[in-house]
């Protein structure tokens, strides 16, 4: 039994199961940059882009579940201030998970421009 594999085959001519092992192994490559890579990469540019959009008084919530209303922006660190007694909680940018305000001003514009434009071809029977 030949434990090297299909390296030792008739004819001696292995460059065809070569090419096709290496392409093999380019898809397997290029499956996995577009599945987790590639996703992964354009999630983190979005959430440092919503890290350095924050503004004084937007309401954010933190990685630990804190919400808060930002009070002030000093390089790296953050003031909120959280609950109705006001309690003020300096944290990291890195530690915040969304931007609240962001994330609920636009869904109220895009129902009313999308309802302008859902007529469609059945949209005369929607009313």
């Amino acid at each position: 039994m030949n434990l090297i594999g299909f390296s030792a085959g008739a004819g001696g001519n292995n460059s065809g199961s070569m090419i096709t092992m290496i392409l093999l192994y380019g898809v397997i490559i290029a499956v996995f940059y577009f599945i987790l890579i590639r996703p992964q990469s354009k999630q983190k540019k979005k959430e440092e882009e919503m890290r350095n959009t924050l503004e004084v008084g937007d309401t954010i919530v933190t990685i630990g579940g804190i919400i808060g209303r930002v009070v002030s922006i000093k390089d790296d660190d953050i003031v909120i201030e959280t609950g109705a007694d006001r309690n003020k909680v300096k944290i990291k940018k890195w530690a915040i998970g969304s931007n609240e305000t962001r994330r609920t001003a636009p869904k109220t514009e895009d129902k009313k421009d999308n309802a302008k434009e859902k007529k469609g071809l059945f949209g005369f029977l929607k009313k």
